[in-house]
């Protein structure tokens, strides 16, 4: 599967349901703000945010030789490049 067309099929998802990322995405497309993509597939597969939530939290503040500070520039430096919002 070509994942830019899963992805661009995710962008258009509308969720109903009643979960943090669907009320986040709800809330910011009402006040005209930008989603970040990650949050349409939390939105779209709620059971995935809860894993890969405290995984990220793991990543960016768990034990390293980097600090977290360095760890949060870095994935926003990625995010840019990738332009996508972080």
């Amino acid at each position: 599967m070509d994942a830019r067309l899963f992805l661009a099929a995710l962008r258009d998802v509308r969720p109903d349901v009643r979960h943090r990322y669907a009320d986040g995405i709800r809330a910011g497309e009402k006040g005209g703000q930008p989603v970040p993509g990650i949050w349409r597939l939390f939105a779209f597969k709620p059971a995935l945010a809860d894993r890969l939530g405290p995984l990220a939290q793991e990543i960016l503040r768990g034990p390293s030789p980097l600090t977290p500070g360095f760890r949060e520039l870095i994935a926003a430096f990625v995010s840019s490049r990738n332009h996508c919002l972080f």
